[in-house]
């Protein structure tokens, strides 16, 4: 802070650079690696193919401020694809720690990620932390109650959680990357479901299958990390969908299953609210993932 014109005034800090989110992979009548583009709009490009193994049931997160990865999936795979800071998927790497599908990611400490969690034919409490350079670690085991059909997201600026799946809990994530201990009670209990942050500091869970139906609710994450009660009717109820951030403290929930592989979107508002049904986002598919970049 500063005296000026006998008044304290501090310089503000920057505001935050809008980002572009990624849709990768997933299942139409057989595992596809289509990838569609979000841009800082909310607005999703059309289909681009080729973007390495063909794969459904892995999970993304960001990395290095402005890059992303996805990593393992179906076929219990350990392969990764990292992409550019421009939206470009590389080919793929392989070793990236047990092979596992249905686990979930998150980005925490502003510039690294941790995959988590997941089924490598039984239930896992296994992680992988993600360098700033998209490096992925080697396994950390006895990370909270093992599960999978989990989603995970960040919050409070540079940590995460990960929550619900094949058990009602939930685990945050400090700016470490070490994984707490179980909390428990966090809304209705659903599998299947995806998460984002929002709001720059904020997260969202939403939809999933609970009780032998798909559901169309949703619970908001705070600051610190608490998750709120269930609030319902946020567009189609639909299972295995993806979700990302975009633009300053936006996220986008995209594909999914109702009755079949769909090519719905809903977007959501910096205060977390989520909108109403779009549709006709590219080929329709389930069990992809989503992270931002650039």
């Amino acid at each position: 802070m500063v005296l000026y014109n006998n008044e304290l005034w501090q310089k503000p800090s920057a505001a935050a650079s809008p980002v572009q989110g990624i849709f990768a992979f997933g299942y139409t009548t057989s595992d596809s690696n289509l990838s569609n583009k979000v841009s800082t709009e909310g607005v999703i490009a059309s289909d681009t193919s080729g973007v390495g193994t063909a794969r459904n049931a892995l999970a993304a997160c960001s990395y290095g401020d402005d890059k992303g990865i996805f990593a393992f999936g179906s076929g219990l795979t350990n392969i990764k694809n990292l992409i550019s800071d421009s939206g470009v998927v590389a080919s793929d790497g392989t070793g990236v720690g047990t092979s596992r599908q249905y686990l979930a990611a998150a980005g925490y400490d502003e510039d690294k990620g941790i995959f988590a969690y997941g089924t490598t034919g039984s239930v896992s409490a296994l992680s992988n932390l993600v360098s700033n350079s998209g490096v992925v670690a080697t396994d950390t085991s006895g990370v909270g109650t093992a599960r999978s059909t989990l989603a995970a997201c960040g919050y409070g600026g540079d940590k995460a959680i990960f929550a619900y799946g094949s058990t009602n809990v939930s685990n945050l994530v400090n700016s470490s990357g070490v994984v707490a201990s179980d909390t428990s009670g966090v809304g209705t209990s659903r599998a299947y479901l995806v998460a984002c942050s929002y709001g720059t500091d904020k997260g969202i869970f939403v939809y999933g299958y609970a009780g032998g139906s798909n559901v169309s609710m949703s619970n908001l994450v705070n600051s610190s990390g608490v998750i709120a009660s269930d609030t319902t009717g946020v567009g189609s109820a639909r299972r295995v969908a993806a979700c990302t951030a975009y633009g300053v403290g936006k996220g986008v929930v995209g594909y999914g299953h109702t009755s079949g592989a769909v090519s719905l979107s809903n977007l959501i508002s910096d205060s977390g609210v989520v909108a109403t049904d779009t549709t006709g986002v590219g080929t329709a598919r389930y069990g992809l993932a989503a992270c931002t970049f650039g």
